[in-house]
Formats: structure tokens, sequence, C-alpha cells
């Protein structure tokens, strides 16, 4: 029996990521943005995209994931999931860095687009509707996520798949810089 194929990790970036969410990070260093709040802030606009496709629009729902950590060393791909009819979008609330799988696909996930990313603590991401990911993991520390997707309580909301045994994919965690693992 041959072991599941490798899934090299690629750091995090807005352009990398572009085909499956968007990447939702800290304000540029040394852009002011548009006057807010009396001149006390910056806002920059329009940062990601949040569709809910359904014809009676779902409703918003914002939620706290909180996730354990993983630990370094291999991890297999065995499942992947969708959100067919919304965006779903998490940032971190206390993360240093977390992993995101994704993939694209139709009724299944298409294997040859599968990726896996490193973020940092400072990177919030989206999923557009029907990109197929593995459930958030965390790296180093329990982690909080803001989560918004459209929800209605149907089939729509959330489809899984597990993969075959063949399909599965193997990341390698590494500890992170300046780490000692036990």
């Amino acid at each position: 029996m041959s072991s599941p194929a490798r899934l090299f990790l690629e750091a995090l970036s807005p352009e990398a990521y572009k085909p499956y969410g968007d990447v939702i990070m800290a304000a540029p260093r040394g852009e002011t943005g548009a006057a807010a709040n009396q001149g006390t802030a910056g806002r920059f606009d329009h940062l990601a995209t949040l569709e809910d496709h359904r014809p009676g629009r779902a409703r918003l729902n914002v939620s706290v994931f909180r996730c354990a950590p993983r630990p370094v060393g291999d991890f297999s791909v065995d499942l992947l999931e969708k959100h067919p009819a919304s965006t779903q979008m998490f940032v971190p609330m206390n993360a240093t860095r977390f992993l995101v799988v994704v993939a694209l696909g139709g009724a299944h996930p298409d294997l040859g687009t599968l990726r896996a990313f490193l973020a940092s603590g400072l990177q919030g991401i989206t999923y557009r509707p029907g990109v197929w990911h593995h459930p958030l993991l965390a790296l180093d520390k329990p982690t909080d996520f803001t989560c918004l997707v459209h929800e209605d309580g149907t089939k729509d909301d959330c489809v899984v798949v597990e993969l075959p045994q063949a399909a599965r994919r193997v990341v390698a965690i590494e500890p992170a810089a300046g780490s000692v693992v036990p």
C-alpha cells in the first residue's frame, strides 16, 4: 500500500489565494485610509466580497470558533467541506498562525487544485461560495476565529465529503520559528 501524496505548504498571499477567496490583512503601514470617527481612524473598505446565492436571502450568522491546535508533524487531509450558497469568512482573534487547505471543484473536489497555505495571525480569509476546504487548523495554541456565513438551515449550509484513502494528501506542519518541539 503506497503512502498518500504530499501537499506542500505555501505562505498565504492575496495573489496565490485569489481563486479560493480573499485574504484580509491589517491596514497597510503608511496609508491613512478614508477619514472616519472624527479623524481618529482610517477606514479601509471592500476588503472582501461576502456573497449569499440563495433566492430568499439567508440570515448572516456571526459566530466564534475555538480551535484546538494541531500538533506539528504530518497531517492527513481526510475530508473537505464547502458552503455552496455563501461566502464563509474567518478572522483570527488570537492566532499566531493557522493552516488553510482549499480546492476548487463542483459536486466533488478537484484534487488537482488542492493547496495548503500557512497564514499568520494577522491574516483573515474568506472561502468563496462552493470552494472546498478543510476545517480550519490552528497551530501553536488554542485559537478563536470570528466567522461570518449566511445560513438558512438547509443542506446548502455545509456539504462535507470524506476523501477515499487513495485521494488523501499529507501536509507537513513544521514547528514555529524559535519554538522547541517536545
